[in-house]
C-alpha cells in the first residue's frame, strides 16, 4: 500500500458501489420499516449478515470479548436505535447526514481511550457540526409535533451515530491485538451476537398483533432484509475493507461524502421526504464539518 498507488477502474467501480449501496441503505430501512417493527427489522438484518457467511469464513481471530462488544455496539446500539429513530420521528435523508457526525464521536473517543490528538481540522469540523446539530434542533423546536423529525427521533439518532464511533474503537482495539484481523470474519461473526437479542426485544415490546409480521411478510420485505444484510453489511464492507488494505485511507476517505449526498437525494426523490430551510442548513453545516476534516491536514501540509 502506498501513497503512489493509482485507482483503477475496478478500484473506482467498488468505490461508486460502496457508496450507492451505502447512501440507498436509509432509504431500504425505511421500506423494511413498513413490514417489520424495528427489533424486527434488526433480527432480520443481522441473521442475513451471519448466515451464511458466517458458516463460509473462519472464526476471527482475535478475543471473544471484541467480536461481543462489536454486535452489541453495532448492532444493537447503532442499527436498534437508529431504526427506533426512523420509525418514530426520522427520516432516510437526513439520518443519512446525521449518522456522519460519528466522525467526532470517534475523534473524542479515540483521544479519551486511545490518546490519539485531536488535531486543528477537527477541532474546527466539530465546531461545524455542533452548529448543524443546533440547526436540527431548532428546526424542533419550531415545528414541534409538526414535522417529520422528531426530538425523540433526533436524540436517537445522535445516539447512534456515538454507537457507531464506539464500535470504531473496538475494531481498532481489535486490531491492535490481532496481526491477522480479517474484517470480512469479524463482521460476520459480530453480526450473529445481534440476532437473538432483537428477537426477545420483539417478543418482550412488540405489541401482540405485530409479532407475526414474519408469518405474512411479503417477497419483498425479505427481498429488503437480504439486501440490507448482504449488499449493506457484506458486499459493501468486504468491498471498503479491501480498498483500505490496498491503499491508504486518506486516497479512499473522501469519497465517504457520496454516502450522505446520496442519502439525501434518494430520501427526497425516492420517499418524497421534504427538507425544511433549518435542515438544509444543518445539513450544509455538517457536510462542512466532514470537509474539513477530510481535506484540512492534507491542505495543511501543502501550505507548510
Amino acid at each position: 500500500m502506498t501513497e503512489a498507488a493509482q485507482l483503477k477502474p475496478k478500484d473506482l467501480a467498488a468505490i461508486a458501489a460502496v457508496v450507492v449501496i451505502w447512501g440507498m441503505n436509509f432509504v431500504l430501512m425505511k421500506a423494511g420499516l413498513a413490514f417489520f417493527t424495528p427489533f424486527q427489522l434488526g433480527a432480520g438484518r443481522f441473521l442475513f449478515a451471519c448466515v451464511p457467511l458466517a458458516l463460509l469464513v473462519r472464526r476471527p481471530a482475535v478475543r471473544p470479548r471484541w467480536v461481543l462488544g462489536f454486535g452489541a455496539a453495532q448492532g444493537l446500539g447503532q442499527f436498534g436505535l437508529l431504526f427506533v429513530a426512523l420509525h418514530v420521528g426520522m427520516t432516510a435523508a437526513l439520518a443519512s447526514v446525521l449518522l456522519q457526525t460519528q466522525v467526532f464521536f470517534t475523534a473524542l473517543l479515540a483521544a479519551r481511550l486511545l490518546r490519539e490528538k485531536i488535531t486543528l481540522p477537527l477541532k474546527v469540523g466539530m465546531s461545524f457540526a455542533a452548529v448543524g446539530l443546533a440547526c436540527f434542533g431548532m428546526n424542533v423546536i419550531l415545528s414541534p409535533g409538526g414535522g417529520a423529525v422528531t426530538a425523540l427521533g433526533l436524540a436517537l439518532t445522535i445516539g447512534a451515530s456515538a454507537m457507531w464511533a464506539t464500535s470504531n474503537i473496538i475494531v481498532r482495539k481489535a486490531q491492535q491485538e490481532s496481526t491477522g484481523f480479517d474484517a470480512v470474519s469479524f463482521v460476520a461473526w459480530s453480526s450473529s451476537v445481534s440476532v437473538l437479542p432483537f428477537l426477545a426485544m420483539t417478543w418482550w415490546l412488540d405489541p401482540p398483533q405485530v409479532r407475526g409480521n414474519w408469518q405474512h411478510a411479503p417477497l419483498q420485505a425479505w427481498l429488503t432484509l437480504a439486501a440490507l444484510g448482504w449488499l449493506a453489511t457484506n458486499l459493501a464492507y468486504g468491498l471498503w475493507t479491501g480498498l483500505l488494505k490496498k491503499f491508504q485511507a486518506s486516497r479512499v476517505a473522501p469519497f465517504s461524502l457520496g454516502v450522505p449526498l446520496i442519502g439525501l437525494t434518494a430520501g427526497i426523490v425516492l420517499l418524497r421526504e421534504v427538507v425544511t430551510p433549518l435542515q438544509w442548513l444543518g445539513a450544509a453545516f455538517v457536510l462542512g464539518a466532514l470537509l474539513s476534516v477530510l481535506f484540512g491536514e492534507r491542505l495543511g501540509r501543502a501550505g507548510s
